[in-house]
């Protein structure tokens, strides 16, 4: 296990989390698989109680620690793409797999997990400042998933 590891919190569907990160994203997999050695509140002997696996190259561990708590938009994924292919790709998979739509490039996968699928074109044109971050954040405002080529217009005036 390496030095930091990002810890998730799910009720019992660490395993399929980590199995549907691996299938979707690039530099994902799953790796071990660690069951309880003894019955503990939300669980017995035998199941899966955490699950190593990386994300995008992140490493992280996800627990089945019950229903006690739950995701919120305070953690989130952030994957950069590049095109509007790759935007849709991951967004579809997400909303597509029993996930949600959000605003402005937000959305959250069927176990509440949230992720911002973020073009590069957007974090650029933001980080460029002036009028053409102004007129890029106007345009995000008003999407779900980002739209790279309103994006790209919004840049340019």
């Amino acid at each position: 296990m390496t030095k930091n590891t990002i810890c998730l919190w799910y009720d019992k569907d660490a395993e399929a989390a980590a199995r549907f990160y691996a299938e979707t994203f690039p530099d994902s997999a799953v790796g071990a698989i660690i069951r309880a050695p003894g019955n503990y509140p939300d669980g017995k002997e035998g199941d899966v109680l955490v699950v190593e696996f990386t994300v995008a190259g992140i490493p992280c561990i996800g627990l089945n620690g019950g229903s006690a708590f739950k995701h919120n938009e305070a953690f989130s994924f952030q994957i950069a793409t590049d095109d509007q292919v790759e935007t849709d790709r991951y967004w579809n998979a997400i909303v597509g797999n029993g996930g949600q739509e959000s605003d402005c490039g937000w959305c959250k996968d069927k176990w509440g997990v949230s992720w911002q699928i973020t073009p590069r074109v957007l974090t650029e044109a933001l980080a460029a400042g002036g009028d053409q971050a102004k007129r890029a954040f106007d345009a995000m405002m008003t999407m779900r998933k980002i739209d790279v080529g309103v994006i790209e217009a919004a840049r340019r005036g």
